[in-house]
């Protein structure tokens, strides 16, 4: 059973330290101790709780397409000129990054602080370990 320490569950969830002994203090979270003897928890009921957590809002325009490739969230940042913008959202936990043309910001009438959905299509991902090891 691979235990992570609280403040490396803080830090992979985004929260403090505080807030992860207080999920082991009101049951959220089970609390064991690593091998030095210092507060930790299970990496598979850390894993389980950050499912929990990362629920994103209930996505309006969704038309038949997997729900884990669309993210719902709120637009961060738009920088355009004439032809190309970079627009951010900010979904959940995740920053997505897509690059458009002006024209479709105009037409999507996209602003900061409005509510959009990102669709995303990608045929690799890669997966990394914090060992360095990655699998395509």
């Amino acid at each position: 059973m691979p235990t992570i320490r609280v403040s490396e569950a803080a830090r992979f969830l985004g929260v403090s330290d505080d807030t992860v002994r207080r999920w082991t203090e009101n049951g959220s979270l089970t609390p064991v101790k690593d091998d030095a003897g210092r507060l930790a928890v299970d990496g598979l009921e850390l894993a389980r709780h950050a499912q929990k957590l990362a629920q994103l809002p209930e996505d309006p325009h969704r038309s038949g397409s997997s729900a884990r490739n669309r993210f719902v969230g709120l637009v961060t940042g738009i920088t355009a000129d004439k032809v190309m913008a970079q627009v951010e959202l900010q979904c959940g936990p995740f920053r997505v990054v897509s690059l458009m043309s002006s024209e479709a910001v105009r037409d999507l009438g996209l602003e900061l602080g409005s509510v959009a959905t990102a669709v995303v299509k990608a045929t690799t991902v890669i997966i990394e370990t914090p060992h360095g090891k990655s699998i395509i």
